[in-house]
């Protein structure tokens, strides 16, 4: 049986996200070099999410075009790359970038992705059967598989659906959080 989705759970991860990354720009000390090399893993992560979201049809049916023939959790790998992305680019004194990057992939891959992997398999079991099962069995969780996986509907990228899911606000959030990195790199840089 599958846990019931815990909404407040849900909101305190949010905040505490949030509540991280403001922290980590308020005391960032960036460069170019740092903005530049974690902008690669931000970008690549953002355009894995609008990737995804395009794809994506919550409840509706089994998604398995796009990202989803090769992970079953784009969305949360995009998550990841972005995560890594902005602790590189922030600079934190005295190294406390680098603890925040891997406290935070300990908390995603100890505790994030494993309560995911318990959860939603389960919903997604009950909503498609045998279909997922087998999407289940052959599709890994995190990191994508070398050839795709072709036996699932052939869908199509949809910008309306990536902007029913909302990924045009993490878009313009992270532009945002860019554009002021790469301000404090200029301010540092003078």
């Amino acid at each position: 049986m599958a846990e019931p989705y815990n909404r407040s759970l849900a909101l305190a991860r949010l905040v505490a996200a949030y509540a991280l990354v403001a922290v980590m720009l308020a005391l960032a000390r960036p460069t170019p070099w740092h903005v530049a090399a974690g902008a690669i893993f931000v970008i690549a992560g953002e355009a894995l999410r609008v990737w995804s979201a395009g794809h994506l049809i919550k409840n509706e049916m089994l998604v398995t075009s796009g990202p989803y023939r090769y992970t079953r959790n784009p969305l949360y790998l995009g998550r990841l790359l972005i995560f890594s992305g902005l602790c590189v680019m922030a600079r934190l004194p005295y190294g406390a970038s680098w603890l925040i990057l891997l406290g935070g992939w300990a908390i995603f891959f100890g505790y994030y992705l494993p309560r995911k992997e318990r959860v939603e398999p389960d919903r997604l079991r009950q909503l498609y059967g045998d279909a997922y099962e087998r999407y289940y069995r052959e599709v890994p969780a995190l990191l994508p598989v070398r050839g795709a996986w072709n036996r699932g509907a052939a869908g199509r990228w949809s910008a309306a659906r990536a902007r029913h899911n909302r990924e045009h606000w993490m878009v313009v959030g992270l532009a945002a959080v860019v554009a002021f990195l790469l301000w404090r790199a200029y301010l540092v840089a003078v």
